[in-house]
């Protein structure tokens, strides 16, 4: 899932200093999730905000809802309706959202509310961890299902730094070698092979450095 934080209020404050009428949108996909911007949230971001501008002598009058989700045209259909109601939006949905409601609504000023970091797994309670890059070009059949893309503070493709010590990383000791943990891994299951396999240069153009990244289905599209 997408993991994000919200932003520090000054910054959101400063986003929609110029507004009187705020929507603070919230989603309830993977940012609901992580604790960063479903229905609690919103109502925490817009309290917050209220008390900021009434304390500067500026009141601001907010609006709360909170959609299925935000990345997806379907559930952003009420922006319509409440498009004339606010002058600006806060939209508490990962980056996608922000930059969907953006491309649908040119007329709505949308800012976000929260940060988003990362692919991540929620490994404990109010614990979340990278897991993925999204670089597009996956090894992990390789690596036995560990990533040395996202896990490796050094993104290497060929096995550990010389910095890693005891099976822990040079850059975060309190981290384990991914590598060392895909070495064991593979060890125990007798599929040390696949270590024989060498990466070469990692080519970055499927995870994004060629531009905006598009999927087709063709079998999912409705004829027209």
């Amino acid at each position: 899932m997408i993991v994000a934080e919200r932003k520090p209020i000054r910054r959101v404050l400063e986003a929609i200093e110029p507004y009187q009428r705020v929507l603070v949108l919230g989603c309830r996909g993977c940012v609901a999730i992580c604790s960063a911007g479903g229905d609690r949230e919103v109502e925490t971001m817009a309290a917050a905000l209220r008390l900021a501008r009434k304390r500067a002598g500026r009141p601001l009058e907010t609006g709360e809802a909170t959609l299925i989700r935000q990345c997806d045209p379907e559930y952003l259909a009420p922006l319509r309706e409440w498009a004339d109601k606010y002058e600006a939006v806060v939209s508490m949905a990962c980056g996608v959202g922000v930059n969907l409601i953006a491309d649908l609504f040119p007329e709505i000023r949308v800012y976000p509310g929260v940060d988003t970091t990362f692919y991540g797994a929620n490994t404990a309670l109010g614990e979340w961890q990278e897991k993925c890059r999204g670089c597009g070009d996956c090894i992990l059949d390789l690596t036995g299902g560990l990533c040395p893309i996202a896990r490796c503070a050094k993104n290497l493709l060929n096995g550990p730094c010389g910095g890693s010590q005891g099976g822990r990383c040079e850059i975060r000791p309190e981290v384990p070698c991914v590598w060392h943990q895909i070495y064991e891994r593979l060890s125990a299951r007798g599929e040390l092979d696949r270590l024989m396999n060498f990466f070469p240069a990692k080519d970055w153009r499927p995870a994004g450095h060629g531009g905006p990244r598009d999927r087709i289905r063709e079998d999912l599209k409705m004829d027209k």
